[in-house]
């Protein structure tokens, strides 16, 4: 038996087979991804199998893209390919709000109350829940399990949650939530088996298109930098980040609409809108011009300063993970934030940072820093089928 674990965005849908030994989800034995499902797009299915890649174009459809690429997912992994039968799929959800605290088989109900919160992660949670209704009819006879990003979070502390608004407000769940949850507490998982401190104070940085910081002590989250939506805290490859909320009271008084301020929220702002140029990290340090070298500072400095937050916030600080597509492949971004931290004790040895360690688990630290240094891929896809086996797998 195998769990698939999937994603659905807006236009994508990234998948994995995770097998199952002694009821444990294992590491995925394929992953894949399908792109183009934007309504007038082209298409294509990639997978990797044991090592092997392998791609095939879709046929389009202008009525429903999403609908027929799931027919074709499941002929590829029930019938074309010898892979272990599936006993159910686990869906990443990024908002479970104040109803959610832990991942949930999925029901008319849940999803229901999960609607609710679509304008909390207006670019993620209606894609999201998109995609959980086109799987319950396409792999009718599988259970589906809703992971929640913010579920690692449920342990903040209220002083850590609460915002300094009146109580009913709060009664009506507006707090701070987190998210990142299932990269944080696929992070954490794996410093666990590498190093005994991660079980001290732990700050996790997941830095990519979405970018956050989480504190975590004893492995379990105290603090992070995203808030009641995914827009607070570190700057972004789209998103602003931190704002002082008086600058949309400013907008709303120049006449901007909830849309027009949604969007330079969400997709107009971060690296892209600082720039100019564009919110691919990798863009920009091909860029040697002044925009594209401020907006990489601002990222940095934003990292550097949240470091500070959260690591006051534990009192001190004992390992430090990077984690994400950026976190994972930017050795000038993790020097430039561990020189800015060396206040802390925290020293990188340059030779491990440049190596790339062939994206494996690795410590880059000096010997003399006083905090251990790890570079650490997340697999969000196999927390999510872990918590799938927990849920649908007898005892």
């Amino acid at each position: 038996m195998a769990i698939l674990a999937v994603n659905a965005g807006s236009s994508t849908l990234k998948f994995s087979i995770h097998p199952l030994l002694h009821k444990q989800a294992q590491p995925p034995i394929l992953t894949g991804n399908i792109q183009g499902l934007e309504p007038g797009g082209s298409p294509e299915m990639g997978w990797t199998l044991n090592g092997q890649r392998a791609h095939r174009a879709l046929p389009p459809s202008r009525d429903n893209p999403f609908g027929q690429a799931l027919i074709a997912l499941r002929e590829l992994l029930t019938g074309e390919l010898p892979l272990p039968a599936l006993q159910a799929v686990a869906h990443r959800v990024v908002h479970g709000g104040q109803h959610f605290r832990s991942s949930t088989l999925v029901t008319p109900a849940v999803l229901a109350v999960l609607e609710g919160l679509n304008s909390l992660a207006p670019l993620h949670q209606p894609h999201n829940l998109a995609g959980i209704r086109s799987f319950s009819q396409t792999f009718a006879h599988l259970p589906q399990v809703a992971c929640f990003d913010t579920a690692y979070h449920a342990t903040l502390p209220e002083l850590e949650y609460c915002f300094a608004l009146p109580q009913a407000l709060s009664a009506q769940g507006v707090r701070r939530y987190g998210f990142h949850g299932l990269s944080y507490q696929s992070i954490m998982g794996t410093l666990e088996q590498h190093s005994p401190r991660a079980h001290g104070r732990t700050l996790m940085a997941h830095l990519g298109n979405g970018a956050s910081l989480c504190a975590a002590v004893q492995g379990r989250s105290v603090a992070t930098t995203m808030g009641f939506s995914a827009l607070d805290g570190l700057m972004m490859g789209t998103r602003c980040g931190s704002i002082d909320p008086g600058v949309l009271l400013y907008l709303l008084e120049q006449g901007w609409s909830h849309e027009r301020i949604q969007s330079l929220l969400y997709k107009q702002s971060g690296l892209l809108g600082v720039s100019g140029i564009a919110a691919d990290m990798r863009t920009l340090r091909a860029n040697h011009g002044p925009a594209a070298r401020f907006a990489i500072d601002l990222f940095t400095h934003r990292i550097v300063r949240s470091t500070g937050e959260l690591t006051a916030s534990m009192s001190g600080l004992d390992v430090l993970a990077f984690s994400g597509g950026i976190g994972e492949n930017d050795a000038l971004l993790r020097a430039q934030v561990c020189q800015k931290l060396a206040y802390l004790g925290v020293r990188v040895d340059e030779a491990r940072n440049q190596s790339s360690g062939h994206q494996s688990t690795r410590p880059i630290h000096a010997a003399d820093s006083a905090v251990e240094v790890w570079v650490v891929p997340t697999d969000e896809g196999h927390v999510a089928a872990s918590e799938a086996a927990a849920l649908t797998l007898p005892d």
